[in-house]
């Protein structure tokens, strides 16, 4: 009965504009969230446990350079004056293994055996986006974790294996095969037991732990220092022409497309901030939209609140059907919202699958969790500028 007397004075169309502004802007916060999270994987491929926003360099080797013995590696003053950069917020160099090592490569039951030198480099831990349980050498069991290039896996899967009639492996299998390490340097040899903890599309090299490798190299080459023929640069901002001005002037080259796949990320991270904006605009001008009416509509029937709390009704009593209006506008714009993403999705996952069969879609419940944290806090304010008013109004009939 209290809610057939407070809902004269509605007004449809102010409370259809905001359900139609505020859906706009909530799918367009969502789409664009699950969009990128959809897209992301497909730009930085597959480097789960590297950051994005790097560039790994190199010297130029020119003919004339090597014939006559000019310096490839990076020196600390260069590494120093690098670090100084206004795009390089952490600069760390690649430390190459002064000892020898063999790997020895089997898979039980299957008769595949493989044996072969190798090297290993480290880069700053910083670096390594890797739990640090997955990303630390087990002194006690002699495992080391490994990062390898995913060509080396694709080199064995369409070269070796086919040409000598061996089964393919997916990286799921590498992930099983016993690796033995042997390394030899300093009149001693040490064994070690080998873990694939991923593989890089970016880095052309195989990664071990910092701490391994520095304690390895004093152990097994005391008298060598290690020099450092790469480096990686964190940049802030992959498209700031100064990275590129700085390498030719410098003659460093990035290598790969390590420059390129950070661009990428950062134009893709970009246009999600520029889009979510956009939303995030739209939904804040919606709920202006309906705590106007909210106020009007209020105003309007200012005079039956008044004498309601003259007969005794509690402002929480008088707050609860504008609240439960509220409630129930926002809740409708949520389903109706994350319908739209789904449909969305389906259009443009369809378009990427052509371009991209790999690329598996992501989950949709951190969208979804976004949507209802939204959907909760504009409630609870709208809830809120509600009940204020109509105490305040009790307030000034108990002093009356």
């Amino acid at each position: 009965m209290l809610w057939k007397l407070l809902r004269h004075h509605l007004s449809p169309a102010q409370l259809t504009g905001f359900f139609i502004a505020n859906l706009i802007g909530l799918t367009i916060i969502l789409l664009g969230i699950q969009c990128y999270r959809d897209v992301i994987p497909m730009l930085s491929e597959g480097e789960t446990f590297m950051k994005q926003n790097y560039v790994v360099a190199t010297k130029e080797v020119s003919t004339l350079g090597g014939l006559t013995g000019h310096s490839s590696t990076f020196s600390d003053d260069e590494v120093d004056d690098l670090r100084k950069q206004s795009f390089a917020v952490n600069v760390g160099a690649f430390t190459p293994s002064q000892y020898r090592v063999t790997c020895s490569i089997g898979v039980p039951g299957v008769g595949i055996h493989l044996s072969t030198e190798m090297f290993f480099e480290s880069v700053p831990d910083a670096f390594v986006d890797a739990p640090l349980n997955r990303w630390a050498f087990d002194a006690e069991s002699g495992t080391v974790p490994i990062i390898i290039p995913r060509s080396y896996l694709n080199l064995y899967n369409l070269g070796f294996a086919q040409s000598r009639g061996l089964p393919k492996m997916s990286e799921a299998l590498v992930g099983m095969l016993q690796i033995d390490i042997y390394l030899r340097g300093n009149g001693r040899t040490e064994q070690y037991r080998g873990v694939i903890a991923g593989f890089s599309n970016r880095l052309n090299t195989i990664l071990v732990p910092e701490a391994f490798m520095a304690e390895a190299n004093r152990r097994l080459a005391p008298m060598r220092k290690p020099q450092p023929a790469r480096v990686i640069v964190e940049v802030s901002n992959p498209t700031d022409p100064a990275i590129g001005d700085y390498f030719a002037l410098c003659g460093y080259q990035p290598e790969d497309d390590s420059l390129d796949a950070g661009r990428a990320t950062y134009f893709l991270r970009l246009t999600t901030g520029i889009v979510t904006t956009i939303g995030i605009i739209i939904s804040l001008l919606a709920v202006y939209i309906l705590t106007l009416s909210i106020f009007l509509l209020l105003q309007k029937n200012a005079t039956k609140l008044q004498n309601l709390l003259l007969l005794g009704y509690t402002p929480r009593r008088i707050a609860l059907p504008y609240s439960l209006l509220t409630a129930t506008l926002n809740l409708a714009v949520l389903l109706l919202a994350t319908g739209g993403v789904l449909l969305g999705r389906s259009l443009y996952m369809g378009a990427l699958k052509n371009i991209f069969p790999e690329l598996q879609p992501t989950s949709l419940l951190p969208c979804i969790g976004v949507g209802i944290l939204l959907v909760i806090l504009i409630s609870t304010f709208n809830i809120w500028l509600i009940r204020r008013y109509i105490c305040r109004m009790y307030t000034l009939n108990q002093k009356g």
